[in-house]
């Protein structure tokens, strides 16, 4: 792995990395039986549901339970913020994962899951039994952290747009009716959270929008870290070329509350006053794998066994995504959740015949920001399961960061995308 650089990892192709785990699966396809419930429709568990049929020639039953009717990806939904596209660029049918790869979908949201019976309860009345369950159900927000937001009136008026649907359109339709002049806030949670330099990436397409549109405003970052939590040189070295006098950046920003009606935000010993506040806010474990019992840390985030992501605590459930404790320097991104599906998927397989799953599986990370509608930066690591641990770690001397940014990154950026909602979906 050490020989891994950034020019050899842009030369394969972002989709060289979704394939890393094809060779989990055990060297091939894998006929066994069964039936797997996958809960959850996101990168994690569409990915899940897909390579679940595939590795198995078929053999395996797979029900995906996902509430919306049509996937929705976080990824690139800045740049709709932004205003260089649309919701239809970033939204994709579920209809060939069900026509070609024979997953039954049901649109319908868990809950409860009965972990002794292996069965779930959905909110339509219907109930599910399963072999082997994956839940990649995403974040939910630890509200109570910002009592002015813990209604949902004000979450209608105060938006995260953190989770790509609605709330995208809202925030901005908000940036548009902003006047020229007017003070764009917008507030970062402390690490971990979904996606560590979406808000960066967000403040540079909003400022982008502002420099084309409306010149005399300015965007704040209030972030509750001690400095930006990744790609800092190359966020702060474009924010000086492309964004000077637009972007303040202020570290150690803690939010304590909001006053919802002037659209303040309140600090340790400070207070902050915008024409738009975008607070995007703690987060955690989606709801349901909280409610299912399973082991978490910190009271946030599934504890899970790395060598196939079932939960430390409750047999044949495996947790994917953005909900589980990420192992160290691993980001909570699409293109993780993506591997870690993958990784589970072969562990599955290979449980259901009866046997060990692999005992060193690999991952990669690929994370791409836009800087403005055109230019991309991008990050890149390799994890390996480490048996002294029991936990996966960054490999050294795999991967990279950008040099600078560029249009070819963006336009590589673009391609990651595509590739991976095919890699999902189709």
């Amino acid at each position: 792995m050490a020989g891994i650089n950034r020019r050899s990892f842009l030369k394969t192709g972002a989709l060289a990395g979704l394939l890393t785990l094809a060779g989990c699966a055990g060297g091939g396809m894998r006929k066994t039986g069964g039936h797997v419930v996958v809960v959850g429709g996101g990168y994690g568990g569409a990915t899940a549901a897909k390579y679940l049929r595939l590795w198995s020639a078929n053999t395996v039953e797979v029900t995906l339970v996902e509430r919306n009717p049509a996937f929705v990806s976080c990824p690139m939904s800045n740049l709709v913020i932004g205003g260089s596209r649309s919701m239809d660029d970033i939204t994709l049918s579920y209809d060939r994962l069900r026509d070609q790869r024979g997953v039954r979908i049901i649109h319908d949201e868990v809950l409860a899951i009965d972990a002794q019976a292996r069965s779930l309860r959905l909110a339509g009345g219907g109930e599910l039994r399963y072999d082997r369950l994956v839940v990649s159900p995403g974040i939910d927000f630890i509200w109570q952290d910002i009592p002015g937001l813990d209604s949902a009136s004000a979450q209608a008026r105060i938006l995260h747009a953190w989770k790509a649907g609605p709330q995208t359109v809202a925030l901005r339709r908000q940036l548009e009716a902003m006047p020229d002049g007017g003070v764009f806030v917008l507030s970062v949670p402390r690490a971990p959270y979904r996606c560590p330099p979406g808000p960066y990436e967000r403040a540079s397409l909003v400022a982008d929008y502002c420099k084309r549109h409306k010149p005399r405003s300015k965007v704040i970052i209030l972030d509750a870290n001690d400095e930006i939590v990744s790609k800092k040189g190359l966020f702060v070295r474009a924010w000086a070329e492309l964004y000077p006098g637009i972007i303040e950046y202020q570290p150690q920003s803690e939010l304590r509350d909001v006053d919802v009606a002037t659209r303040t935000a309140h600090l340790d010993f400070d207070t902050v006053r915008a024409d738009v506040l975008n607070v995007i806010p703690p987060q955690r474990a989606a709801d349901i794998a909280a409610r299912s019992g399973l082991q978490l840390i910190n009271q946030r985030w599934v504890e899970i066994d790395w060598l196939s992501m079932e939960s430390s605590n409750t047999p044949a459930v495996h947790v994917l995504g953005d909900a589980i404790f990420p192992a160290p320097t691993m980001p909570k991104s699409g293109h993780v959740a993506n591997q870690q599906a993958k990784l589970a998927a072969a562990a599955i397989l290979r449980l259901l015949a009866g046997e060990p799953p692999d005992p060193a599986p690999v991952l990669m990370n690929t994370c791409y920001s836009f800087v403005d509608s055109r230019n991309a930066i991008h990050v890149a690591s390799v994890f390996q399961y480490d048996r002294s641990t029991g936990v996966v770690q960054p490999v050294a001397g795999a991967g990279g960061v950008s040099s600078a940014r560029s249009e070819l990154e963006g336009r590589i950026a673009a391609g990651w995308a595509q590739n991976i909602w095919a890699d999902m979906l189709f």
